[in-house]
């Protein structure tokens, strides 16, 4: 276990220290949040069907779904790491299998905090306020990177079967429709029945109404914390297992 948990280190701080050689890259990860903040509150804001302060709708919203983008980093670097052979040369060393792998994640969770840091301060800049005390805002930060750590695996996973850096855009297409197609931004009981039930149904939005809930944000609803819990646990038992098995055969 030390063994694993020191080369997965390892592979964390060689992961980290590309963010000191690509600032502008970790720079616009942590702006294109905000900017979609500012954007949908005050440009195209309006929030169907919302009741209350839309900031205040909305900023739990964009906070789940600001753990849903981001793949396209996550399978850019693992994809390249496969295209160059550094992912073959780590395997061909006495290493533990599959620190490559904790370690991209270990270092995308850092990322990711890093980012919803930025994103809450933004947020609290503009009047934003969570109402449901401490442990509801501990309890809402929880969900949201639990949400994140598997949205991760399925990036890694997808990225380990795509192989390359160019067919990363096919998998950019299908993010924005999942992202959107949530109560992010809307409540689903403004729109069309048969849309309403995908939206309810998206993982991304029982992230985003159980950390409303935590939150005492308009549109939280009790008794999602549950399926925002299971939903991620689920995709993780899905994909970390197809992510562990798909790198521990390459190069067969």
């Amino acid at each position: 276990m030390t063994y694993a948990l020191t080369d997965s280190w390892t592979m964390t701080r060689r992961e980290l220290a590309r963010w000191g050689r690509q600032p502008a890259a970790v720079a616009v990860n942590l702006v294109f949040p905000v900017m979609l903040l500012l954007m949908f509150g005050y440009l195209v804001g309006g929030g169907r069907g919302v009741s209350g302060e839309y900031l205040d709708f909305l900023v739990p919203g964009m906070l789940a779904l600001t753990m849903a983008f981001g793949l396209e980093g996550t399978m850019i670097a693992v994809t390249h790491d496969l295209d160059k052979g550094v992912i073959d040369r780590f395997r061909s060393m006495p290493m533990a299998n599959g620190a490559v792998l904790v370690g991209r994640s270990a270092a995308d969770m850092l990322q990711s905090v890093l980012g919803l840091a930025v994103l809450l301060a933004v947020a609290a800049a503009l009047g934003w306020r969570a109402q449901g005390g401490p442990a509801g805002f501990l309890g809402a930060v929880g969900l949201l990177l639990l949400f994140r750590f598997a949205m991760l695996w399925i990036g890694i996973h997808l990225a380990l079967v795509a192989g390359k850096p160019e067919l990363v855009q096919a998998v950019q297409i299908l993010v924005w429709p999942v992202g959107f197609l949530s109560n992010a931004f809307a409540d689903p009981r403004s729109m069309p029945d048969w849309l309403g039930t995908v939206v309810q149904w998206n993982p991304l939005s029982q992230t985003a109404t159980a950390v409303r809930d935590l939150f005492g944000s308009p549109g939280g609803e009790p008794g999602h914390v549950g399926a925002a819990v299971v939903w991620p646990l689920g995709l993780l038992a899905v994909f970390f297992p197809l992510a562990v098995r798909r790198f521990s055969r390459l190069s067969r």
